[in-house]
């Protein structure tokens, strides 16, 4: 995040003493939000707002199959539906203000199943994933529409799969981020096995939050289950953006530290 520390020196009486001044970084860090299927931006601009609170910027967009292109719903595919997201990330990164090296996607559901796949192919820092979905590797250019025709879709997402036989459970297993992993107690659509799948995926991360927020159904169709969900989320996001700022300071310190004391043992030789 190019913390910048600059030493400075400041008029007294005629003398002059020594300070040093500690800039906030001029890039924030990135967060990119992925809705699910069926949802839309909208869902996410709440959360979008405080999130931005802590010193971050965020971008909601729709997949295709909603809202505007709400017309390619049957037809749009995974693959096309991951270039949206591919094409989000690379316009997002490349923004003014933002830091393309403190990017974090949140992703919900389908949009999860997403985000986890996206990790594979562009630098994430941070990724916080509610109710990620799980598909199977097969159908892969099948209309997203016809992977729930699967009679076996159910049984898959109730059963233990190794991360070796999934495309999304590999992606995972290769993330070396931040990974906050949330749980709705009632989701006959996620179900629990889903999301022991993708912890365990997640062994190479740098750390796993996990999170399971009692009474929500799918959907967090119940207030209080939504704004717990909230919560967590951007209390997660404040400590990996504040914790990141704070380490780089520190190295910053540390490194002008190091420098000083360089210079003068030199300056004895």
């Amino acid at each position: 995040m190019q913390i910048r520390l600059d030493p400075v020196e400041i008029g007294t009486n005629g003398d002059r003493v020594g300070g040093t001044v500690l800039y906030p970084a001029l890039a924030f860090p990135g967060v990119l939000f992925v809705h699910g299927w069926g949802g839309s931006q909208e869902h996410d601009l709440g959360r979008a707002r405080q999130v931005a609170g802590i010193g971050a910027v965020c971008l909601t967009f729709d997949l295709r199959g909603h809202e505007r292109t709400a017309s390619q719903w049957e037809t749009v595919s995974r693959p096309q539906n991951l270039q949206d997201l591919l094409s989000a990330y690379d316009w997002f990164a490349a923004q003014p203000g933002v830091d393309p090296g403190s990017m974090a996607v949140v992703g919900i559901s389908y949009g999860g199943y997403l985000a986890a796949l996206l990790t594979e192919l562009r630098p994430v820092r941070w990724l916080a994933l509610r109710s990620p979905a799980l598909y199977k590797d097969e159908g892969w250019e099948l209309p997203k529409r016809r992977l729930h025709d699967d009679p076996d879709l159910a049984a898959f997402r109730r059963r233990k799969v190794a991360w070796e036989e999934n495309r999304a459970l590999r992606a995972a297993r290769a993330f070396q981020g931040d990974v906050l992993l949330v749980e709705a107690e009632h989701d006959p659509v996620v179900p629990h096995a889903v999301i022991e799948n993708y912890a365990n995926a997640f062994s190479a991360a740098s750390s796993l939050t996990r999170r399971r927020i009692a009474g929500a159904d799918h959907a967090f169709s119940g207030k209080p289950q939504q704004k717990e969900y909230t919560g967590v989320l951007v209390g997660w996001l404040r400590e990996m953006v504040t914790g990141a700022r704070e380490r780089e300071a520190s190295e910053r310190v540390a490194e002008r530290k190091r420098m000083r004391q360089s210079g003068e043992s030199g300056g004895r030789g």
